[in-house]
């Protein structure tokens, strides 16, 4: 069971303040959060020490395997001038675990997109 801290509900809304999302997003995020154990304390690691374990995954996707697919959409949003992320850590960090925790509660839905949607340009694509 865990034991959620201020300091990691703080954290969280920084994170939440820094990438733009409103309070809302932050109580949602964090309740979902907490009710994952295993992510809460994934979340906690990097907190504390800038790292992912990658103990995590739904069907061996983990929280930087999110990160990096998510990155590569951003890549793909800001060369079509369609996304403002520009060099925001925070909003990868923060999208990377909400993925991660939606991923868990319907993990066809997001094994779908995360096998077939690519932001990687290729011939053809568009």
């Amino acid at each position: 069971m865990i034991n959620p801290t201020k300091e990691t509900y703080e954290f969280v809304r920084s994170l939440c303040y820094y990438s733009g999302e409103p309070e809302e997003f932050v109580s949602d995020f964090w309740n979902r959060l907490i009710a994952k154990e295993a992510v809460y304390e994934e979340f906690e690691v990097y907190r504390l020490t800038g790292n992912f374990p990658c103990k995590v995954n739904v069907s061996g996707i983990t929280v930087v395997d999110i990160m990096i697919w998510q990155i590569d959409h951003f890549k793909a949003f800001m060369d079509r001038g369609l996304y403002d992320m520009k060099e925001n850590g925070d909003k990868m960090v923060l999208m990377a675990f909400d993925t991660m925790l939606k991923m868990m509660d319907e993990p066809e839905k997001y094994l779908e997109k995360f096998q077939g949607e690519t932001g990687t340009d290729y011939v053809d694509k568009f």
